[in-house]
C-alpha cells in the first residue's frame, strides 16, 4: 500500500472555492460519468440534500456530484452550482428531454467567526467545479474547511481552527481516498500517538482541556454553546460495489471520525459521510472498508495540521510551530 494524491483516484474531479475574508467556502467532488453512491448520516443535527436518492430502494443508480459546504442551511445552494456545471458537461440522468445531474451534499456551520451574511451559493459552487479542472492543492483552510473550527464545548473563546483534509492510498489496482471538512464539537486526537492535536484550548495558560470532561462538568448547565459543529466528508474509490455496499462503506468510514474525534457523532454534530465509486476493480470489500476508515482518519489529521488560524482562533500550526 502506498500513499497517492487524492487527484490520482481516476474518474473524479475535486475543487475548492472560498471567501477567506468571510471565512466560508465549499468543496465539489464530481464524477461526470456517474458513480455508485451511498451515504451514512451519523450526527444528530445534519443538513443534507438529496440523500434519499442514495437509498438502495430508490431508482437512481449513479451520482454525478457531491458538495461539502459551509454556510449552514444556506450553503445547500451550492448544489445548484454543481448542477449548472455538470449540465454544461452533458453529465446527468437521461430523462429523454434533458440530462439531470444527480447532486447530493451536506453542509456545516461556519457562520461564526466569519461574516454570517456571506454564505456559499450557486456561484461559489460553480467556481469550485471550475477549480476542479486544475487539480489544485486542497488541504487546509480552504473550501468547506475555510471557516471550520473544533473544540467548542466552552464556546469559541476556547476553540481551535479546523480545516479540509484529503488522503488517498493505492493497494494493487485498488485506489481509495477521503475528503473531509473537520468542524467537530470535540477534540482531535492522533490515534497512533494519543496526542491531542486540536480542541478545547486555554489560550492564557497554553494548555488543552478535555472536551469529554468539560461536557461532564456541564451536565446540569443548559447553554447554547454546543451549536456550530458538523464534520462532513466523502470517500472515493474504484472498487466494484452496488448502492447498498456504498452506504455500508460510508458507515465504516465513520470509524475514522470516531478514532480521531472525542466525542464524535453528538446530537449537536451533523456528521455525514458519502461514498462514491467508479466500480471498476473487483476486490474484497472488507479490505475496502478497512482502508476507508484509514484514509478518513488520516484526512482528518491532515485537515487539522494544514489549517491556518483565523480571527484570533489558533490553529495546530500556531501552538505547535
Amino acid at each position: 500500500m502506498k500513499e497517492i494524491s487524492i487527484h490520482d483516484v481516476e474518474g473524479f474531479m475535486i475543487g475548492n472555492a472560498q471567501n477567506e475574508e468571510a471565512a466560508t467556502g465549499c468543496t465539489a467532488i464530481m464524477c461526470k460519468k456517474g458513480a455508485v453512491g451511498g451515504v451514512d448520516v451519523r450526527g444528530g443535527s445534519p443538513g443534507t440534500r438529496e440523500t434519499d436518492l442514495l437509498d438502495p430502494r430508490n431508482l437512481v443508480e449513479e451520482v454525478h456530484g457531491v458538495f461539502l459546504a459551509g454556510g449552514s442551511a444556506f450553503g445547500l445552494d451550492v448544489g445548484s452550482g454543481l448542477m449548472e456545471y455538470l449540465e454544461e458537461q452533458q453529465a446527468g440522468f437521461d430523462v429523454q428531454v434533458a440530462r439531470v445531474p444527480i447532486v447530493t451534499g451536506a453542509i456545516l456551520f461556519d457562520l461564526y467567526p466569519g461574516d454570517a451574511s456571506v454564505r456559499p451559493d450557486q456561484k461559489m459552487g460553480y467556481e469550485a467545479c471550475k477549480n476542479a479542472e486544475i487539480r489544485e492543492k486542497l488541504d487546509g483552510s480552504k473550501g468547506a474547511g475555510c471557516g471550520a473550527t473544533v473544540g467548542k464545548c466552552l464556546g469559541f473563546d476556547y476553540a481551535m481552527k479546523g480545516g479540509l483534509g484529503t488522503f488517498a492510498v493505492q493497494a494493487g489496482d485498488l485506489k481509495i481516498g477521503a475528503v473531509v471538512a473537520v468542524n467537530g464539537f470535540g477534540d482531535i486526537i492522533d490515534p497512533n500517538t494519543g496526542k491531542r492535536l486540536a480542541g478545547v484550548y486555554d489560550r492564557e495558560n497554553q494548555t488543552f482541556l478535555q472536551s469529554e470532561q468539560m461536557l461532564l462538568n456541564q451536565m446540569d448547565n443548559q447553554t447554547n454553546r454546543f451549536q456550530g459543529n458538523t464534520t462532513i466528508g466523502v470517500v472515493i474509490t474504484n472498487a466494484r460495489m452496488h448502492k447498498g455496499q456504498a452506504s455500508k462503506l460510508a458507515s465504516i468510514a465513520h470509524d475514522g471520525l470516531a478514532r480521531t474525534m472525542r466525542p464524535s457523532h453528538t446530537f449537536v454534530d451533523g456528521d455525514t459521510i458519502f461514498a462514491l465509486s467508479t466500480s471498476q476493480v473487483e476486490t474484497d470489500l472488507n479490505v475496502v472498508g478497512y482502508l476507508a476508515a484509514h484514509v478518513m482518519e488520516q484526512a482528518v489529521i491532515k485537515g487539522i495540521k494544514e489549517a491556518k488560524g483565523i480571527h484570533d482562533i489558533p490553529s495546530f500550526k500556531d501552538i505547535h510551530p
